[in-house]
């Protein structure tokens, strides 16, 4: 069975109980969202590299960093990953290109 985001998340939130002394999440999430959001800009930068470069092995290593600190991040903003999701269903209902078209608050 393969490892899903839902579980990675899971662990994420048993994680943020834990001792900062036992757990790098935990120990992150002390540090607060700035911190969170900091380390999860370098991830995307070293992903975006790996990418760039043509480096399969580093970006899909990367790509791992990304998603569990993009987690750590969520947690940290009280923020939770079926929000994350709901937001994303609700942009099936049309194309990208006139969700984004649509947008009246700025955002690209």
């Amino acid at each position: 069975m393969a490892f899903t985001l839902e579980q990675l998340n899971a662990r994420v939130q048993e994680r943020a109980g834990a001792s900062p002394d036992e757990s790098y999440t935990a120990a992150l999430l002390a540090r607060g969202v700035e911190k969170c959001a900091q380390t999860l800009g370098e991830e995307a930068v070293e992903a975006a590299i790996a990418a760039v470069t043509r480096d399969r092995v580093g970006l899909t290593a990367e790509a791992g960093d990304v998603l569990f600190h993009l987690l750590v991040l969520l947690q940290s903003a009280g923020v939770s990953l079926a929000e994350v999701m709901a937001e994303l269903q609700s942009r099936t209902a049309q194309s990208g290109l006139e969700e984004k078209a649509a947008r009246q608050d700025g955002r690209q």
